[in-house]
């Protein structure tokens, strides 16, 4: 059994492991509710044992005139220097289950789909305006600011905690109203595209996925490009030049289809160029 999705699979399991959360449709706020994991996990699913990362951050950065996390801050510093984007391919919930959602076997013939560079800075502008700028600047009601990511964007948040809570509470189905009819529409989008294009959310609109690629380049935990020859990449890269680069996500599955490659294929450049024609450079 290959290992990375026996641990994505606890990890999912263990991050939600509040069964009671379910059957009554209420949130788990125990202490362990104190400990931020590294991956995309709503606070709010009933199941969820753990904090998220990135609403974590925002709660931080909004109340930031009165009180300062480093706990937080740091956490999630030192996920990124240890791990980079070893934790979207291994340590991430809403990675498998955008993985799974690939598997649904809705279009025909899925490719490997390079995805043109320019979309690949969205996730870079999400996190600098709804995870740092909107929670820093701008101010509700109280004055404090609010987690505009998780309040206008997350699909994790509405995929795993608003349509559990709403299925389980007819009063909140009958309070939900046009803000939570925009994040269905957007995370049926989401469910949708990655469906179509595999990773597609963690490729193109995760800040989580931004904020630990700015560390792929410095962090301890690498992979050797030697041991990527002749190898196929899901994420759309040329494991060859872009292992360890701001997108390459750690799962180790180029590593593992060149372990399996035929002695008498031939060269690595004969291998990439036959390979290359898997991969759809979108206009």
């Amino acid at each position: 059994m290959k290992i990375r999705p026996l641990v994505q699979s606890l990890v999912l399991l263990l991050n939600n492991a509040y069964l009671k959360g379910f059957m009554s449709g209420r949130i788990y706020k125990g202490p362990l509710k104190g400990v931020c994991v590294p991956g995309l996990n709503c606070y709010s699913c009933p199941g969820a044992l753990f904090s998220c990362p990135l609403g974590s951050l925002q709660a931080i950065l909004a109340g930031w005139e009165y009180s300062f996390s480093f706990y937080v801050t740091g956490l999630l510093l030192g996920f990124g220097a240890i791990f980079g984007r070893f934790i979207c391919g291994f340590l991430c919930p809403f990675g498998l289950i955008q993985e799974l959602l690939h598997k649904i076997p809705l279009f025909k013939n899925k490719r490997i789909i390079k995805i043109p560079k320019f979309f690949l800075y969205i996730k870079y502008v999400i996190l600098a305006v709804f995870v740092v700028a909107l929670p820093v600047f701008a101010k509700g009601e109280f004055g404090v600011g609010y987690p505009a990511f998780c309040k206008f964007l997350c699909p994790a948040g509405t995929i795993e905690a608003g349509l559990p809570l709403l299925a389980g509470s007819e009063g909140l189905r009958k309070a939900a109203a046009g803000l939570f009819l925009w994040k269905a529409l957007l995370s049926a989008a989401v469910v949708v595209g990655c469906i179509a294009v595999y990773r597609l959310f963690c490729r193109v609109l995760c800040p989580l996925g931004a904020f630990y690629s700015l560390f792929n380049k410095i962090s301890l935990l690498r992979i050797d490009p030697d041991e990527t020859r002749g190898a196929l990449c899901k994420m759309g890269l040329n494991p060859r030049r872009e292992v360890n680069s701001l997108e390459c996500i750690r799962c180790g599955d180029c590593k593992r289809y060149a372990k399996r490659r035929p002695a008498g294929l031939g060269s690595s450049a004969e291998v990439m160029a036959n390979t290359s024609a898997h991969i759809i450079h979108s206009a």
